[in-house]
């Protein structure tokens, strides 16, 4: 199965094989390196734009995961300023452009905010990149309260960001809601009171591999359970 985000590129890579190996089949010569190159151009597309059907653990309502196939670079706790608004720990994953690209909610929830954002291209493992970079914020509530927010982030080759997240729409954990073209690198960043369970280093799928958590947000649990109910 391939990204319908990619059609277009696949098609005209297969233009680009088809018009390099006609002349090289009838002329040969230094036709048969531009042959080889615009084979290779074709596959390495529709390799890129595979979407692999994705199973979520069997109970994915309280768990936090991973929202896109690659390596976690990062996890730091910072201020959210633009949806958490307030303390966060953020998870960072590199997706290198061998990796599926496609992006999936890391958790159920509700949208409540959703921008996209113009910006640089610094390679997608700078540390600026979160905030420079062209990327997509999508911040979703979870049914606990928690809020969770999300980024699509535009490396240094990635030039496309797509994605499909109303607010109002609900996600369950794992729909596939867009893809970035060509490398680059996503966020999650999540309150404080949830357990992450992720570590700098480790490989991760898209939709299947658990990086956390939800408990009961800490203003919940503090409060009598008549005032909770009430709530």
């Amino acid at each position: 199965m391939f990204a319908p985000e990619g059609r277009g590129l696949i098609f005209g890579a297969a233009l680009l094989a088809v018009a390099t190996l006609m002349p090289a089949v009838g002329i040969g010569g230094a036709w048969w390196a531009l042959a080889v190159v615009g084979v290779l151009a074709f596959a390495f597309t529709v390799w890129f734009f595979r979407d692999p059907p994705r199973t979520p653990p069997e109970d994915a309502s309280g768990l936090l995961l991973a929202p896109a196939d690659g390596t976690v670079v990062e996890i730091v706790t910072e201020h959210e300023p633009h949806y958490l608004r307030g303390p966060s720990q953020r998870v960072s994953i590199f997706l290198s452009p061998l990796n599926v690209h496609v992006n999936r909610s890391p958790a159920d929830g509700t949208v409540e905010f959703a921008r996209y954002v113009p910006g640089d291209y610094l390679v997608a493992w700078h540390p600026k990149a979160s905030e420079k970079n062209e990327r997509s914020e999508v911040g979703i509530r979870h049914p606990s309260g928690a809020k969770v927010l999300f980024k699509q982030i535009a490396g240094a080759v990635a030039r496309r960001i797509v994605f499909e997240a109303p607010e109002g729409h609900t996600f369950r954990a794992g729909d596939r809601y867009g893809i970035v073209k060509f490398g680059s690198r996503m966020d999650i960043a999540v309150p404080p009171h949830v357990a992450l369970d992720v570590a700098v280093g480790q490989k991760t799928v898209a939709g299947e591999t658990v990086i956390g958590t939800f408990g009961t947000p800490p203003a919940a649990a503090a409060r009598p359970p008549a005032l909770a109910e009430a709530a």
